[in-house]
């Protein structure tokens, strides 16, 4: 039965491609055969539901990547939900340096504020008082998927198309410091892969096969929001204090990282250029608590004929929930909201599409047994090509 089950788990070759995040162009193999990729999921679910009433079609089951009954709206819905809120990475790389270790003379103002703020961060979810850190973790959860709203506006009028129903299903987490985690996210009986080895960040799903992540290595955006509270520490310990905000009843403190221009360049693709990349933590002033993290990833991609189309993902987390486990406060309760947002340079019409993921973490344990730096191996075909791929 065990060797079975490893049968079942290779992983087949596929064809190494960037991983983009957010929705994605189609591309054209060396054959000419055109390929489908992650920008293509929004254009398809645009044709798929727009000349359909309640957002719903029959489709042939033998098109269909999941069953027979499948309509395409609900297919396109679970792609495009998988594709952006499955594994999205934060946009900078977590500091190598401790944040008890910073040197906060001479700096800006903005920047030591933040750091006083990390501080207490860390005090209020109990890893300052730690001795020595975990060497692994993992972590299992139940997350709900709810389908996409697509409001499109002509200029002259507003349309909105869509479902709400949702998808429910479960994820398991396992993580090693420096930098390796390993995810497996199921909904709707259909999975997405990714991981990374410290080196390579790579993921995989039924539809576009195995992709390994451009530019610099960064962490899993799923791990920052309350599951593990030195990498959150750390991916803020060169941040910027921009002031207060009020989120619900908790006055907070708002801490900026944002990826510079040369990190962002190195993961453009073809006809797609990261413009920017920025990421907010909400501090809470009463408890030292992250409750809300929001992320805004823009990218422009370039037409033949000079028209630019401008993408825009935002994902925003409520953080809530904090239990103690082994003297850490980990978050045991969430929900994220992206909106993923198309506009032209010049032309009044716009897509604006929203969906959300409610999550509960079930069970987190530290230093688990056996756990090796062999279980974050990538996939054969993205450890024998990345090295050619990788700028």
């Amino acid at each position: 039965m065990a060797s079975r089950c490893r049968r079942q788990q290779r992983w087949c070759p596929q064809p190494l491609t960037p991983l983009m995040e957010g929705p994605d162009f189609g591309v054209e193999d060396q054959e000419g055969y055109k390929k489908e990729s992650s920008w293509e999921l929004i254009r398809e679910w645009f044709r798929t539901h727009r000349n359909v009433p309640g957002g719903t079609a029959a489709f042939s089951s033998s098109m269909s990547l999941y069953g027979p009954n499948v309509s395409p709206a609900k297919r396109q819905d679970l792609r495009l939900l998988l594709g952006v809120l499955g594994c999205p990475l934060a946009p900078i790389p977590i500091s190598n340096h401790p944040v008890s270790r910073l040197h906060i003379k001479d700096i800006p103002l903005e920047t030591s504020t933040a750091y006083y703020i990390i501080q207490q961060y860390l005090a209020a979810t109990g890893c300052s008082k730690q001795q020595t850190c975990a060497k692994n973790m993992y972590t299992s959860g139940m997350v709900k998927l709810v389908r996409c709203e697509t409001e499109i506006s002509t200029g002259k009028n507003v349309r909105t198309m869509g479902s709400r129903s949702g998808e429910n299903g479960c994820f398991v987490l396992w993580q090693m410091s420096p930098g390796m985690w390993s995810l497996e996210l199921a909904v709707g009986g259909h999975k997405v892969v990714a991981g990374s080895d410290g080196k390579i960040v790579w993921r995989h799903t039924p539809w576009l096969g195995t992709h390994a992540a451009k530019g610099p290595q960064r962490p899993l955006r799923r791990i920052i929001q309350g599951l593990d509270p030195k990498s959150t520490a750390g991916l803020f310990a060169k941040a910027q204090c921009l002031g207060e905000k009020r989120i619900g009843d908790d006055d907070c403190f708002v801490l900026k990282v944002a990826a510079d221009r040369a990190a962002v360049m190195e993961r453009n693709e073809g006809p797609a250029e990261v413009i920017r990349h920025v990421l907010y933590g909400y501090f809470s002033q009463k408890s030292g608590l992250l409750i809300y993290m929001e992320d805004s990833h823009l990218t422009r991609v370039h037409s033949p004929d000079n028209d630019s189309v401008y993408w825009e993902t935002t994902i925003g987390s409520s953080i809530g929930d904090y239990r103690d486990v082994d003297g850490v406060l980990i978050a045991h309760q969430g929900r994220t909201v992206a909106t993923v947002f198309r506009f032209g340079e010049t032309s009044m019409q716009h897509t604006r599409t929203r969906m959300e993921e409610m999550w509960r973490i079930h069970d987190v344990v530290f230093n688990v047994p056996g756990l090796s730096i062999d279980s974050f191996i990538p996939p054969a075909d993205i450890f024998d090509t990345a090295q050619t791929v990788s700028p």
